[in-house]
């Protein structure tokens, strides 16, 4: 399918995904489909793909330049009943700039790769989610509290939002913050600024973070 046809695999959720699945499992099954057919989809899609510039870039907590989501999506899907996965680098982007985890499922008509559809996808779907979640995206957070709702083994730890008055406080109070003050003459010290000032400079720095 092209880029853009709401046809793609991409325009469907967890729950829809599993259930494409599972009718074409059953066509088989039933010689409607006179041979097997081969699940798969492309590296544009929520797990399998760590790519800060494309893919991941909606992870904005600074850990999208991390490749580790690729790699625990192939081994999540072997596990659950993937007949083949893959990890290649550079799909879409370029060489270094991303790193793919892509799998292949043989729908053979049988009740086991049934279940191993409902298993395979739910995790192939809902670790991308998660992994968003876990990042502050709040759309994100709301899915996998929708998912959580609807499959109740499912159990997906949520973000705690930081009090950025709490943060500050903590930090100023705890000594954690160090800074440089310029000196007289003699060309510049070290030393230590006021509370209040520590507090406004905190808080100019946490705003300049969230506005990045």
């Amino acid at each position: 399918m092209v880029v853009g046809s709401e046809a793609r695999i991409l325009y469907s959720n967890c729950e829809g995904r599993a259930k494409l699945a599972v009718e074409f499992n059953k066509a088989v099954a039933s010689g409607e489909l006179s041979g097997p057919v081969v699940l798969s989809r492309d590296h544009h899609d929520v797990s399998g793909t760590d790519s800060p510039y494309r893919e991941t870039s909606n992870i904005t907590d600074g850990s999208n330049f991390c490749a580790d989501m690729a790699i625990q999506n192939v081994i999540g899907d072997a596990a659950r009943g993937a007949t083949w996965v893959s990890i290649h680098n550079g799909g879409g982007c370029g060489w270094g700039e991303v790193i793919n985890g892509g799998f292949g499922m043989v729908l053979d008509g049988t009740i086991e790769t049934e279940e191993k559809c409902k298993n395979m996808l739910h995790w192939d779907v809902c670790n991308g989610v998660s992994r968003r979640s876990w990042a502050g995206n709040e759309n994100a957070m709301m899915t996998i509290r929708e998912e959580m709702e609807r499959e109740a083994k499912l159990q997906v730890t949520m973000p705690e939002w930081v009090d950025d008055d709490l943060l500050v406080k903590a930090c100023v109070g705890g000594g954690v913050v160090a800074v440089e003050q310029a000196g007289g003459g003699d060309g510049g010290g070290e030393g230590t600024l006021s509370k209040d000032e520590e507090i406004e400079q905190l808080k100019a720095r946490i705003s300049e973070l969230e506005n990045k």
